[in-house]
């Protein structure tokens, strides 16, 4: 969400120089174009981690594991990390293959810096009234931030389809899915609008399930459990919430790991037909055999990923 960037200084406070501050003061476009160049460049860095992890949560695991030891002198079988699965990705399709898959997303952080920004700000809504730290505040708030997230996902689920499933061709090697607007013909074409929303309720469910747990943990931890006599009482409320994010984040993975399998289900791309994958009914039915399997957090890992031995040879 982005906010108009106000700035003041000695210097716009005399004479002539206040007009030369104000047409130095940037505008709400000026911030909504920063922002989406500062979102695209993160897209762009961090896209292969997320090609990494959405080739490992469909199951493709290309490369052999290796047999090691833990600390407790333990046997395993350690499975590739992401260095090593990235430079696979490189000897099969070059560097560039390593953004397979990027453009979609590049659209959808555009889009949901569009819907963000024309919703009213949560301070604006509920500047008066309830107390700083009031529970009906908390949840005035994080409704808010709710409908926002709703709104997000539903306008740039399409381009996350579009984009998992071209990187999930890997897997079988096709050529399926092309630029976005060949992607959106074959799409529509094959499975209707509702083929651009396959996996959108686990999707919604699991962000939903993160927000109002990261925001009403950090506020009973901050109001209950740090104390008002502690010297560094607001220093750790700052961080209550981060560190509450990155808790409930693990356990909401599981929902995003059946969105993203879903999006691949049954749609013409080896990573989504058997053997690699049964063909689900329903995200339940994805979420049964996951945890069946014992996989519900597949891919949560992208280094010392490890499979236990039962029994190794000498």
């Amino acid at each position: 969400m982005t906010s108009r960037v106000l700035m003041e200084s000695p210097e716009n406070l005399h004479g002539p120089a206040v007009g030369v501050a104000q047409d130095a003061t940037p505008t709400t476009v000026d911030v909504d174009t920063a922002v989406f160049l500062l979102g695209a460049g993160v897209t762009t860095l961090t896209h292969p981690l997320l090609y990494v992890k959405l080739l490992i949560q469909v199951g493709h695991e290309p490369l052999p594991p290796t047999v090691g030891t833990t600390m407790f002198g333990r046997r395993v079988l350690y499975l590739p990390g992401f260095l090593s699965y990235a430079q696979h990705i490189v000897k099969m399709d070059g560097k560039r293959g390593l953004l397979r898959g990027l453009s979609p997303r590049i659209v959808s952080s555009a889009i949901s810096t569009v819907v963000r920004s024309k919703v009213k700000q949560i301070d604006v809504l509920f500047k008066n009234g309830d107390q700083q730290n009031s529970l009906r505040k908390v949840v005035k708030e994080t409704s808010h931030e709710m409908i926002i997230q709703c709104l997000s996902r539903v306008a740039t689920h399409p381009f996350h389809v579009m984009s998992v499933r071209c990187m999930a061709q890997f897997v079988g090697r096709e050529v399926k899915y092309g630029g976005m607007l060949s992607c959106m013909v074959k799409i529509f074409k094959e499975e209707g609008v509702a083929g651009f929303y396959v996996g959108l309720i686990p999707h919604v469910l699991g962000e939903v399930l993160f927000l109002w747990c990261c925001n009403l943990l950090a506020h009973f931890i901050n109001t209950y459990a740090v104390d008002e006599s502690f010297s560094q009482a607001s220093a750790v409320r700052s961080y209550t919430k981060f560190v509450m994010g990155i808790a409930v984040s693990v356990l909401t993975y599981p929902f995003m790991l059946v969105a993203d399998l879903m999006v691949v289900n049954n749609c013409g791309l080896a990573a989504g037909l058997p053997p690699l994958s049964p063909v689900f009914s329903s995200w339940l039915h994805c979420w049964n055999h996951l945890s069946n399997k014992g996989h519900l957090f597949r891919g949560s890992s992208f280094f010392f990923r490890r499979v236990p031995l039962t029994s190794i040879e000498d």
